[in-house]
Formats: structure tokens, sequence, C-alpha cells
């Protein structure tokens, strides 16, 4: 399997990334908003291929260089025990050395097996 990681272009990858966040089921379908689309033009997005099939992709902002948050990460199914995600998650690192890098989880037991440490926790704020 040839795994490639690159930066995410929207009029290539977007239908294809539809497509992996189906497979998701309903936890994922927030994601199928439209305006999903916009999030991912304006964030520091990554996807990774196997033998050209997009099977992942990563999704961060950036508060102007101070610190990274990774707020997406996925792998697919089928693709999982690969290290796609930690190649997912290397890339943010080199292409970003001076800044510290946190990740919005709901899924804490592979972060810690990638050996990140768990810094706080998380917090929804209800509207009206």
């Amino acid at each position: 399997m040839n795994i490639r990681i690159r930066k995410y272009n929207s009029k290539k990858d977007y239908p294809a990334l539809i497509k992996l966040i189906k497979s998701e089921g309903e936890e994922w379908q927030d994601y199928l908003k439209p305006v999903y689309i916009l999030a991912m033009d304006n964030s520091i997005s990554y996807v990774a291929t196997a033998d050209d099939t997009l099977c992942g992709y990563s999704r961060s902002i950036s508060d102007s260089g101070l610190f990274i948050w990774v707020i997406d990460l996925l792998v697919h199914k089928n693709f999982r025990g690969h290290a796609i995600g930690k190649q997912l998650m290397d890339c943010i690192l080199k292409d970003f050395p001076k800044c510290d890098v946190y990740v919005m989880s709901d899924v804490d037991g592979y972060y810690h097996k990638l050996g990140y440490d768990k810094e706080g926790s998380i917090f929804k704020v209800k509207g009206n």
C-alpha cells in the first residue's frame, strides 16, 4: 500500500472527503453540512491517500501561529492500523515546528498510544 500525505485541495478532494465522512455514520453527520467545505478551505487541512484513494484527513486551526488546534482527524475503517493518523499528525508538527499542537479529542486512548500528554478538557457552551 502506497500512502501519501498532502495538503487538501477542495476542488480535487472534497467529493472523496464527503464519501469518507458518510462512511462513519451518524456520529459525523454535522460534517455533511454545505458550510463544511468553507471550514476545510479556511483550515490547515491534509489528506491521506492509499494507492490514490482518499483514506484519511486532518483539519486544524491556528490562532495566528501561537498554537495549532487539531479539530478533526479521521482514517477510514479499512485503512486503520497503518499509522496514517500518525502520519497526518506528523505533517502538522513538521509544517509548524515552532507551535504547540493540541488535539480536540473524543478518543483519548488513541492519542495516549501516540505518546501525547493530556492537558485539560473541553466544554460545550450551550446557547439559548
